[in-house]
């Protein structure tokens, strides 16, 4: 049976999540305006500690604490200051973005941190990633799944006229799945996870969601196959990584795509590279729908699976750039709707 798709719709852009800058109201009045089918609720990094992607996702958990040491986001025993400043912070983002969106209707995209890319990131009391150990992995698998259910509760009831859709940030995955992540001290690598043990931790915080989900991998050769398997109704990746040819995600991506999935293309630059032809930016699309000989009307329907992202977040861009990038992003969608064969 099919997945039923994540969003409805042709010509459809977002944003990835991060946008540089460290003043919420304009960031959502940003957001809304350039981004008007699906929005996002902007992480704002540059403003420190607590804003950025770990911080944010560790603020949410439940019944776990956190702190911020030299070397990381660390759990401990009770709530600090590091802890009630992520957690003012995405408050702060939240109220920014109700007061921009009112009368806003449609789906509305909220991101935090994936569960593998936690565990990788948070660290325990002596130091050493929580990878490092199951029981520990465990209550923060249990932790964010709680935490992401209550956030998508604030969420829906800010925003009682929008569908939710929740978008995990899996960075680190590719490290964990290859056993790429090392110790503290930099002499071990821990071994990558079973797979199955890899997709049932995804599969907990993806169904604790009661929400679509769509998973944000920018490297390579993200696990696209796993992370659909897991549950989630979409996939975010970097479509320029892939090339012209033939490439090893192809025969992935066309499974998912044919399961009903939607794909979150990454194709827009979003720090520097040339935005004066939105056509030409989509050429990674076509030429995979080519590749995997679909319907290239399926691109222009009111169920076309493809929605147009930058590359990655904005936060490292120049503020004056970010608006080119989004509006870029809507051009090259509605090229794809107007021309899906190029």
């Amino acid at each position: 049976m099919g997945t039923q798709p994540l969003l409805p719709g042709p010509g459809w852009a977002t944003g990835v999540g991060s946008l540089p800058g460290d003043d919420p109201r304009e960031a959502a009045r940003v957001v809304l305006g350039e981004l008007p089918d699906l929005p996002h609720l902007a992480e704002l990094p540059t403003r420190g500690p607590g804003a950025d992607m770990v911080g944010r996702a560790a603020g949410v958990l439940l019944d776990l604490h956190v702190d911020l040491q030299p070397s990381g986001w660390r759990l401990v025993d009770r709530p600090g200051a590091d802890e009630r400043r992520a957690t003012s912070y995405l408050a702060q983002d939240l109220d920014a973005l109700e007061e921009a969106a009112q009368g806003h209707t449609g789906p509305l995209k909220t991101q935090l941190a994936g569960p593998w890319t936690m565990l990788a990131a948070l660290q325990l009391p002596r130091g050493e990633p929580v990878l490092a150990d199951a029981a520990a992995r465990r209550d923060v698998v249990a932790s964010l799944a709680e935490g992401l259910a209550g956030h998508v509760r604030d969420v829906r009831r800010r925003f009682p006229s929008c569908d939710v859709v929740v978008q995990l940030d899996e960075p680190s995955l590719p490290s964990v799945l290859a056993g790429r992540v090392r110790s503290m001290s930099g002499l071990r690598a821990f071994p990558p996870p079973p797979q199955l043990e890899a997709e049932s931790v995804l599969r907990q915080v993806i169904e604790s969601a009661a929400a679509p989900v769509v998973v944000h991998c920018c490297a390579a050769e993200p696990p696209v196959l796993l992370l659909h398997r897991a549950g989630a109704r979409g996939v975010s990746v970097d479509l320029t990584l892939i090339g012209a040819g033939p490439s090893a995600l192809d025969d992935q991506l066309g499974e998912v795509l044919e399961a009903g999935a939607t794909v979150l293309a990454g194709l827009v630059p979003p720090v520097a590279g040339d935005l004066s032809d939105p056509p030409a930016s989509v050429e990674p699309v076509r030429r995979l729908w080519q590749r995997l000989g679909l319907p290239v009307g399926l691109l222009a329907s009111a169920e076309s699976p493809v929605v147009v992202t930058p590359t990655c977040g904005l936060a490292g861009a120049d503020p004056r750039r970010v608006r080119a990038v989004l509006q870029h992003c809507r051009a090259a969608a509605q090229a794809l709707v107007d021309d899906p064969e190029g």
